[in-house]
């Protein structure tokens, strides 16, 4: 845990994500990126220099999730726990019977949780988005969208009046694994029916194969390559 709060410091200082007085929601989904980001921020929160505060939210996504893992850990952590029960999962698989889910359940996600993080006057959400989803992102934008494209480290919702943030960035999956398996966390498997079978999932065992077949340091390539490029909102770090 010690090296995911040094590297989720560090993408807080390049791109300036949190300021003096900040409550920042973290959205809580039991999976071992969000766990471990609370606790990192939770962590942090305790002695940075520029104090703010931690609240978990945890969208209930059909209405029967057991979160008394979370309750605990939050209890444990100090900090302000949440839930909102939504019909997501119910809208997007039933209702819409979609073929490629994840965009729209994320799109529902998103503006689910963004409402609920205004409800409790978080200004700032705090996503667990790592340094494998950047590179993820921006092969998935390259490949199916045709451009250059990935998330930013800062996105600010001009309309909600909301910043998301993502301190995770720098912090490599299997990094996060580990942390959540030193730190004792009860990981929750993603309850997802399209789990594993995602065009994301595609791109994950892409680059590990090129990372097999190129000379080493393939993936600090990559995140220099989009770190480095004119993407929206990247140019600022490290």
């Amino acid at each position: 845990m010690k090296k995911v709060v040094s590297l989720t410091r560090r993408a807080i200082e390049d791109y300036n994500m949190i300021n003096e007085g900040d409550k920042i929601a973290v959205g809580v989904s039991g999976g071992k990126d969000s766990l471990v980001l609370l606790c990192a921020l939770a962590e942090l929160s305790r002695y940075y220099p520029k104090k703010f505060t931690v609240t978990a939210l945890t969208l209930d996504m059909g209405g029967d999730g057991d979160f008394s893992e979370i309750e605990a850990l939050c209890a444990r952590l100090g900090v302000e726990y949440y839930v909102k029960r939504t019909n997501i999962r119910e809208v997007v698989f039933d209702i819409r019977k979609e073929k490629n889910p994840c965009s729209l359940c994320a799109k529902l996600r998103r503006g689910a949780l963004t409402d609920f993080a205004i409800e409790h006057g978080c200004r700032k959400i705090a996503l667990g988005h790592h340094n494998d989803d950047v590179l993820e992102t921006f092969f998935l934008c390259l490949m199916y969208e045709g451009r250059i494209h990935c998330f930013s480290p800062v996105t600010h919702l001009d309309r909600r009046g909301v910043f998301q943030i993502r301190p995770m960035i720098y912090v490599r999956e299997r990094d996060i694994r580990g942390a959540a398996r030193n730190a004792g966390l009860n990981v929750v498997k993603s309850g997802c029916p399209a789990d594993g079978t995602t065009k994301r999932e595609e791109m994950k065992e892409l680059i590990a194969r090129l990372e097999k077949e190129q000379p080493p340091g393939l993936r600090k390539r990559l995140f220099r390559a989009v770190r480095d490029s004119s993407i929206d909102g990247w140019g600022q770090g490290e």
